[in-house]
Order: C-alpha cells, then structure tokens, then sequence
C-alpha cells in the first residue's frame, strides 16, 4: 500500500498538476476575454476548446431569451468592458454579438494559426470572431 501525495520511493509516482476544475475555470476566463476583446491568442488546444465554447455562448445569445440569459451568465465571468463600469461582457454578448449573428448557422468564429511561443515552443493560434 503506498502513501498518497508523498513524494519519495514509496509516494506518487507522477501528480498532475492541472485539473479539471482548474481547466473549466481558464475555459471561463478566455471565453469572457473573447467577448471582451472579439479575438483572443492561446494554443491550439485551448483554441479547439474555445470555439466550442464560443459557439454555444453565441447561441444562447441568439435565443435572447431569459434562460438562455441566465445560463451563459453562470458561465461568462462578470468584467465590466470598460473604466465606467456600464457595460458586462455578458451584455455586450446579448446586445452585441447575437443580434449580429441573427441569420448566421453556426461557425461564428474562426481560428489562424501563428508562430509559435517563443518560450515554450507551443504552437499558437488566434481566435476571433467571423466579420
């Protein structure tokens, strides 16, 4: 029987250090950011998982109605777009960006590929939404 969250000869081998949890949290934060902003650079992965995100945050803006409201208010982080304090991200989504997207089936926005990050060597890549 070995020892739990030890390290050492008898302890964990390998402990990951990114959770689920702490991936649905950077999911939130780069999908407010995306609103906020209308592009967003990340790695490929996390851009492959973003427009998904995206997509079905777009598509509950579109419905407009009041669950649909509420249910991507429980997912987009509560940032205000500006010093004034006026406008939420999750208002700029419903006011903004659904009405625009109104007569568009889906694929509302779109990835390009960029260099890759100079630190690390990740392969980089661009989200924004469609014009």
């Amino acid at each position: 029987m070995s020892r739990k969250n030890m390290h050492g000869k008898v302890g964990v081998k390998f402990k990951a250090g990114y959770t689920t949890s702490k991936d649905k949290s950077m999911l939130r934060n780069v999908a407010t950011a995306l609103i906020v902003h209308n592009k967003v650079s990340v790695t490929n992965k996390v851009a492959h998982q973003l427009v998904s995100v995206a997509d079905h945050l777009v598509t509950l803006a579109k419905r407009g109605d009041l669950h649909a409201r509420r249910l991507a208010a429980s997912y987009v982080r509560d940032v205000y777009l500006d010093e004034t304090e006026t406008t939420t991200a999750l208002q700029k989504l419903f006011s903004e960006i659904g009405p625009k997207y109104q007569t568009r089936n889906g694929g509302y926005t779109r990835i390009l590929r960029l260099e890759n990050r100079r630190g690390d060597n990740a392969p980089m890549a661009l989200v924004e939404f469609v014009a």
